[in-house]
């Protein structure tokens, strides 16, 4: 009995009402629009795309979509005619100086923008010296010339998509 004289609730009455209300007030402080506002507002303020948050146990994750522009393709490269293409192809598809890309990437004849080619047209390699690099995955892989010789064609332009086991020099 309390002071009042009246009876107290039951033990298991008042543990379940105090249970939904516990629950409710987690709901509630699980569910705070201004702090769910606040950390948008900082998403904005900070460029960043989503915050994740976790404070006595409770989790807020907030997320915006970002949609980045697409990057603006290069110029294709023109393409010599399919006869003309095709002739000389043949002609060098079993040359032995032949050095193919051994990878996906682009070519580039220089080690950055407004230098020296490795080589030119008429240089004198010897084996394992550097013929260009193919950047690939952000990583730039130095091609070597796998013998000696003198360098008779280079059959791409600076900065050129290459395939794999695509002609890019001839060393005779």
């Amino acid at each position: 009995m309390t002071a009042g004289g009246k009876k107290d609730p039951p033990a298991s009455r008042s543990a379940t009402e105090a249970g939904e209300r516990g629950e409710k007030a987690s709901l509630k402080s699980a569910i705070d629009p201004d702090f769910i506002r606040e950390l948008a507002k900082l998403l904005d303020e900070t460029g960043l795309s989503e915050i994740e948050l976790e404070r006595n146990g409770e989790r807020v994750r907030v997320a915006r979509a970002t949609q980045r522009p697409l990057p603006a393709a290069p110029a294709p490269a023109p393409m010599p005619a399919p006869a003309a293409q095709a002739a000389s192809d043949a002609d060098i598809s079993g040359h032995p100086g032949l050095v193919t890309s051994p990878m996906v990437g682009t070519a580039y004849l220089a080690p950055e923008p407004g230098a020296r080619a490795y080589v030119e047209v008429g240089s004198r390699v010897r084996a394992g010296d550097t013929l260009l690099i193919v950047e690939a995955m952000k990583t730039m892989n130095q091609i070597p010339a796998p013998r000696a010789g003198t360098v008779a064609r280079i059959l791409i332009e600076d900065g050129t998509p290459v395939e794999f086991g695509e002609p890019l020099m001839i060393i005779e």
